[in-house]
């Protein structure tokens, strides 16, 4: 009887912790910033980001418009690094809102317009350039119908050009709603994240707390033609009528030389049941999203059961195998040998030292950096700690892990190193190369990157007193780290090999085909659990969209982790069926093949699905980046595939008798 009234009290226990946990979850929101507050009347700070375009990639400042300027100047605000690395700029703006007051106002007037001037308002205006707002860390969403369907976007136009007409008119006036929440204080447990420290803020601070908190933020953007004589008697922030969007062309404000264009704005502030935990939803509604979610579903059970039918296959095969082997006696043995071939004829030879064995090193303890980079900042962002409220974090977070797990390549690296040559002589050297051979690929084609953003007075372009921060991180950080791995891998024990290496190395039989063709064909398998997921990653990055599946991110990399092993493993014992002992950088190879497929569907996507991006400069910039990631992409999966064989084969030749 004592049982089932143990069973009672911990599932009452359970319960309340469940009451418990949904009750502080209510309150504490993980993702992003942390909750503010406001006051009627309170002023709210407007920001500008840069100038963006699908068209073309290329960044610019806001500011590089003849745009009104704030009164006390322009003041940038303070950027983590992935924010200066993807080429954002955010500013003060010109705009001045005040918490629940509804008002039309006046901003500038420019002088009239240079040529210079016309002719940078029609190329960001014919090159779609959108200018980026931000408030309360949420950015400016714009509905537009196109063929009837509502289509979502963030930002407004610089300008737009009619159908059939070969003006261009310029975006003067902004019509901003902000959608505010009431916040009372009550029933609600807040995290303070202050200075002083974490803690539960008390009933009184909760009460200072109530306000209205922002949890939306439109414009509708409109062109219209003041009278510039009129407009320049006003004053900035001045109160004018409310202006509605013109839709005849002869009230809109056209770009042309000489031209005065005034600057106005309004705002209206609505109030919404949206909480302030849910205010992101409305940015992270996919189109498409069933589609997407059922096409993901759908590859990872087509691999899965590809996968399991190749492992089957593999292991009954293998099992046999060493069946047969050790249940014949030593004359039937030596019979065998000379007259059939297999994986145990190459015994004296399977563990032979493999060309460029330190490249090999070097190559494999990159692999580990990166792959245990991406696993980790995967995790994390699936967690919710790198969510897009949390803007320039997410490859902030990338590159601080990557300078921290270089302890982690430096110790495989050179350890394999110690394995293969049986010594720790030139460790260091070794231990250097892995410190500097992926980071300098990556130097050497981000410098060339950077010098055509320069020639394109682009934001997108690296200062150099950045370039000299991140040269820091790199010397100060990443190879002291590697270094200490590597040191660390001289102290620990070389893998033994269960056999001895003969002398004079096997001849390899002569094939019908080259051996580079299956290694190629290898790629195909991995690439088919990753090739849905990276057309939403490209999107993602090259046509501004907000990526946030991370949980299923997670679930195809630890998919694809799964089938480059097993891939790897195969081709690796299908080399040793026939004889080929020379199979270390085949096992790296056939899973690391996938990224010569990545690349090729990433110029698959710019020639098809990136129809709009325009010119050289930018198709450069495209393949630049793509080379990178590609390259990262061979580095990891090549590492999964090698390791994967490297013990596999240890295994299966420490499992066989040898006489």
């Amino acid at each position: 009887m004592a049982l089932p009234s143990i069973f009672k009290r911990k599932f009452v226990a359970a319960l309340i912790y469940l009451l418990l946990v949904s009750q502080v979850s209510n309150g504490f929101y993980l993702p992003g910033t942390y909750m503010h507050t406001y006051t009627n009347r309170e002023e709210l700070t407007v920001k500008v980001n840069s100038l963006t375009s699908i068209e073309t990639e290329l960044p610019f400042s806001y500011y590089s418009l003849p745009y009104c300027k704030p009164q006390g100047g322009v003041k940038k605000s303070a950027e983590n690094l992935g924010e200066l690395l993807m080429g954002d700029q955010i500013d003060n703006s010109p705009y001045r809102f005040k918490m629940n007051v509804n008002e039309s106002l006046y901003l500038c007037t420019t002088p009239p317009l240079s040529e210079h001037e016309v002719k940078l308002l029609k190329h960001r205006t014919r090159n779609l350039y959108q200018v980026n707002v931000i408030l309360d860390n949420l950015p400016a969403l714009r509905y537009a119908n196109q063929n009837g369907v509502k289509i979502q976007w963030t930002g407004f136009p610089v300008g737009y050009t009619p159908q059939g007409s070969e003006n261009d008119y310029i975006i003067n006036h902004l019509k901003f709603k902000v959608f505010i929440h009431e916040y009372e204080g009550a029933g609600v447990e807040i995290i303070g994240t202050g200075e002083e420290g974490m803690g539960v803020m008390s009933e009184r601070e909760k009460k200072a707390a109530s306000g209205y908190e922002i949890v939306g933020f439109e414009v509708v953007p409109c062109s219209v033609k003041y009278d510039p004589d009129k407009m320049e008697k006003l004053h900035m922030f001045d109160s004018i009528p409310s202006e509605s969007c013109p839709s005849e062309l002869d009230k809109a404000q056209i770009i042309r030389q000489q031209e005065r264009v005034s600057f106005t704005y309004e705002v209206e502030f609505e109030k919404s049941n949206t909480r302030w935990p849910s205010r992101w939803d409305a940015y992270l509604k996919m189109e498409g999203a069933r589609v997407h979610w059922f096409s993901i579903l759908n590859s990872l059970m087509v691999i899965f059961f590809l996968a399991g039918i190749v492992f089957v296959i593999f292991l009954r095969t293998v099992r046999r195998d060493l069946t047969r082997y050790e249940e014949l006696d030593k004359e039937a043995q030596a019979q065998m040998n000379e007259e059939l071939s297999g994986w145990k004829l190459v015994v004296g030879d399977v563990f032979r030292e493999p060309n460029h064995p330190k490249l090999l090193s070097v190559m494999v303890g990159d692999g580990v950096q990166i792959l245990g980079m991406a696993i980790v900042t995967i995790v994390f962002s699936a967690l919710g700690f790198m969510s897009p409220a949390s803007r320039g974090m997410l490859l902030t977070g990338m590159i601080l892990l990557y300078l921290f797990l270089g302890i982690s390549a430096g110790y495989v690296g050179v350890r394999l190193w110690r394995t293969i040559r049986g010594t720790s002589e030139g460790w260091r050297s070794v231990s250097w190369s892995i410190a500097c051979f992926f980071p300098g690929i990556v130097f050497v084609i981000l410098t060339a990157l950077n010098f055509i953003l320069w020639g394109s007075n682009s934001t997108g372009a690296i200062p150099i007193s950045l370039y000299f921060v991140l040269l820091s991180l790199w010397f100060c950080i990443s190879v002291p780290l590697t270094l200490l791995g590597g040191f660390l891998g001289t102290k620990s024990e070389p893998i033994q090999y269960p056999v001895r290496t003969n002398q004079i190395p096997r001849e390899i039989p002569a094939r019908k085909y080259p051996s580079w063709l299956l290694v190629l064909g290898a790629g195909t398998l991995p690439f088919g659990t990753l090739f849905i997921e990276l057309f939403f990653i490209l999107s993602s990055i090259w046509l501004g969209r907000f990526y946030y599946v991370f949980g299923f991110l997670l679930i195809v990399l630890l998919l694809l982790v799964v089938v480059c092993a097993e891939v790897s493993v195969v081709l690796t014992y299908m080399h040793l069926c026939v004889e080929d002992w020379m199979w270390w950088w085949k096992a790296f190879y056939a899973s690391g093949s996938v990224a010569l497929y990545v690349f090729l569907y990433s110029i698959n996507y710019l020639v098809f699905d990136l129809q709009s991006l325009s010119g050289p400069v930018s198709a450069t910039l495209y393949l630049g980046y793509s080379l990178i990631m590609a390259i990262a992409i061979m580095l990891a999966t090549g590492t999964i595939g090698f390791l994967t064989s490297f013990y596999f084969v240890h295994y299966l030749f420490s499992s066989v008798k040898i006489d």
